[in-house]
């Protein structure tokens, strides 16, 4: 038998311990036929281990590390704050209380956004439409402005970023500094908790449950906020899934329509519940829509080995009031409403080209509303609808006061009070005078609250999302994803409509 060189003190050793290299040898890997064959069978065995594998060692490891405490340290007694916390948390993760929880926490904190917005926006749409849109037209053509520069400038680029901002500001102001006071508090890493094993099961990151509720303020943000996902394959996923995330510029669209349609469904005392709880149901829909889609594209565009998540839930903290409110005001607020304007103030400039350049005798707007209402019927919605959402493409803030302004020049109901070509808002009861007589229904209505929630991402997370990934390709799939499955929804659910009510 051949030995090898003897290790001081130790007597002569084995052929196979001759072989290991000493500590301070160097060792490139792959130069030994023992090290290739090695790796070659750990990168086959990897593929054979169960899907819940990674989980299943911390859970072991955890597990061990607690038996090795509790077997060691002696506790004197829990504190009342240890207490507090415990049944907290038995309360917001248990396997009954921790969803429901989340629900009713999602539904107070939309319905303090909806009924805190109204009078601050209000007021700022009083301040910049009612009082200083005239005063700049008038004052404009005082001073001799042709009639069609006026237009294009006031009631174009003016009144569209002025609409932009007094309706997305005042509802940011509110839910961002909730939304970053329920993170000070701790509750966030709460909900990826609960949401980890589902986003699990569909092959996403259970992390994407805290992106996805950073897109309920703004897509763009939740996308930027995709960097916290550590693997490039689940950061796409959610990166690609994050539109389905009702965002701040979608909410007015949703609340509108359930107020002025669903509301009218029900006895008057039940109208504001109804309209509610029509939100909310569309809200959830969008996180059901986020799990299926990423289950998909985890089995065929995005296929891959899932991640190891370990998640440690902090202690709960008292949050720190001002700091959040400048962090949400500077970082997340301003940030999003200055892309916001960017995108529609160019956006206005087309809606009231759209409206008042005329090709043989008649608007532009005319001929693409004809174009697209075949598509429209099949959708259940209208070539206006469609084609507002179009020229909404800067800013979802501007659809409702676009299909208004649309649907006054298809109809001429100018008695209203704006002319036509002119963007504006309505309260409830002319609103739904105007689109009665436009043709709506409660099935338009309800397939218009599904398209909301899939169509094309605004051109401010689209920008957002090719500058986090750098391809045009995933920033292509992006828009066409949530399309095709709003076109699915909306005439499958048209198509339904009419069988029952014919």
């Amino acid at each position: 038998m051949k030995t090898g060189t003897p290790s001081p003190g130790l007597g002569p050793v084995s052929d196979a311990e001759a072989d290991r290299p000493n500590p301070g040898d160097r060792v490139i890997l792959g130069s030994s036929p023992r090290i290739e064959a090695v790796l070659g069978l750990a990168e086959e065995l990897r593929w054979r281990v169960p899907p819940e594998f990674h989980d299943r060692c911390v859970e072991e490891i955890y597990g061990e590390s607690a038996r090795i405490a509790a077997r060691n340290v002696v506790r004197s007694g829990v504190s009342s704050r240890q207490t507090w916390q415990r049944r907290m948390d038995a309360f917001l993760t248990g396997r009954w209380t921790g969803f429901p929880a989340m629900i009713a926490v999602l539904a107070v904190a939309l319905w303090i956004t909806i009924v805190g917005a109204n009078v601050p926006s209000a007021a700022m749409a009083g301040v910049l439409v009612d009082t200083l849109h005239p005063a700049l037209k008038s004052g404009l053509g005082q001073l001799g402005m042709p009639w069609w520069l006026n237009g294009l400038l006031v009631d174009g680029l003016y009144l569209t970023t002025a609409w932009v901002v007094s309706v997305m500001l005042p509802p940011m102001l509110i839910f961002f500094p909730m939304f970053t006071l329920l993170e000070d508090f701790g509750y966030l890493p709460r909900v990826a908790f609960n949401l980890d094993r589902l986003f699990q099961r569909a092959g996403a990151h259970g992390k994407q449950a805290l992106t996805m509720s950073m897109g309920w303020g703004c897509n763009a943000a939740g996308v930027t906020a995709c960097r916290i996902i550590d693997s490039p394959r689940e950061r796409l996923i959610a990166i690609l899934t994050n539109n389905f995330a009702l965002c701040n510029g979608r909410w007015p669209t949703q609340i509108l329509i359930a107020t002025v349609f669903v509301g009218s469904l029900v006895a008057p005392a039940l109208a504001g519940v109804a309209a509610a709880v029509a939100v909310l149901g569309v809200a959830l829909l969008g996180v059901v829509l986020s799990l299926g889609v990423s289950w998909a594209l985890s089995r065929t565009l995005l296929r891959g080995e899932a991640s190891a998540f370990s998640l440690e839930l902090p202690p709960y903290r008292p949050p720190r009031f001002w700091r959040t409110l400048y962090t949400s005001l500077i970082d997340r607020t301003l940030f999003v409403l200055w892309r916001a304007v960017l995108f529609a103030a160019p956006a206005g400039v087309a809606i009231w080209c759209v409206a008042n350049i005329t090709v043989t005798g008649r608007p532009l707007a005319f001929w693409a509303i004809a174009g697209l209402e075949p598509l429209g019927w099949v959708m259940g919605l209208s070539g206006v609808i469609l084609l507002a959402y179009v020229i909404a493409i800067p800013a979802n803030e501007i659809v409702v006061p676009s299909i208004l302004m649309l649907t006054v020049l298809v109809t001429g109901m100018t008695e209203l009070g704006q002319g036509a070509g002119v963007m504006f808002e309505a309260g409830d009861n002319v609103l739904k005078k105007l689109l009665v007589a436009g043709g709506w229904t409660p099935m338009t209505a309800v397939c218009l609250m599904l398209f909301s929630l899939c169509h094309n991402p605004c051109s401010t997370t689209l920008y957002t999302i090719y500058k986090e990934t750098g391809s045009w390709r995933w920033t292509v799939w992006s828009a066409l994803i949530p399309m095709a499955i709003g076109f699915v929804l909306c005439a499958g659910t048209a198509a339904v409509w009419r069988w029952i009510a014919g």
